[in-house]
């Protein structure tokens, strides 16, 4: 494990900068979840908060988790200015690589741009598939592997970047129904001023109803 997957490396990260994130919530976020009626949703790696502000003035209830407290100090204080919104947010400092949520809790689980290591990943997607509640949704969201040579600057370390359906390989088709899997294409100004073409990973997967964990 290198020292970039811990607390201390995204607290000085965080605090190197007024904003790290753009402060919008993921795009992707948005087309997949935009349909669905509220419930209660992990928000796995929130960062400054974008995500679940979005979900909670939608009318979610929503769990943030992140292993940087000073990533939630300022998700939480960028939160207050929208007190309605805010009251729905719970903010949880944890380890994602150790953490276990609760399983068979939550209508939605959101993993955006959670680029780890292969195994660490594959057991994170493991504990995030056992807390989606069954006919709830769960949502992973990455850098396509088509990114390395995009032209985008990427970490140049192939072990960070997965396909949708290597997301799915972990999910039992006889508890899940894959709804998307695909490498969705969007243009973006790289950073050189540019115009880029880069591809998210998107994986989109509902519990069986009659799932029973």
């Amino acid at each position: 494990m290198t020292t970039q997957f811990n607390e201390a490396t995204w607290d000085d990260r965080y605090r190197a900068s007024a904003h790290v994130w753009s402060g919008n919530p993921n795009p992707q976020l948005v087309s997949e979840t935009s349909e669905l009626a509220p419930g209660h949703a992990l928000d796995v790696g929130c960062g400054e908060g974008a995500d679940a502000l979005w979900l909670a003035r939608r009318g979610w209830r929503v769990t943030a988790v992140d292993f940087s407290a000073v990533a939630l100090e300022r998700a939480a204080a960028h939160a207050a200015s929208e007190a309605e919104s805010a009251v729905r947010i719970h903010w949880a400092h944890h380890n994602i690589l150790e953490w276990t949520p609760p399983a068979g809790s939550f209508d939605l689980v959101s993993s955006q741009f959670m680029h780890l290591p292969s195994r660490e990943r594959r057991a994170l997607f493991h504990r995030l598939a056992a807390a989606v509640l069954p006919g709830g949704t769960l949502l992973i969201v990455a850098h396509h592997p088509s990114d390395l040579v995009s032209g985008m600057k990427r970490p140049q370390l192939p072990d960070l970047f997965f396909t949708a359906e290597e997301a799915a390989e972990g999910l039992d088709p006889a508890e899940w129904e894959i709804l998307v899997s695909e490498a969705r294409t969007r243009d973006i100004t790289g950073p050189d001023g540019d115009q880029i073409t880069i591809a998210d990973t998107v994986l989109r997967a509902r519990r069986h109803v009659d799932a029973d964990g």
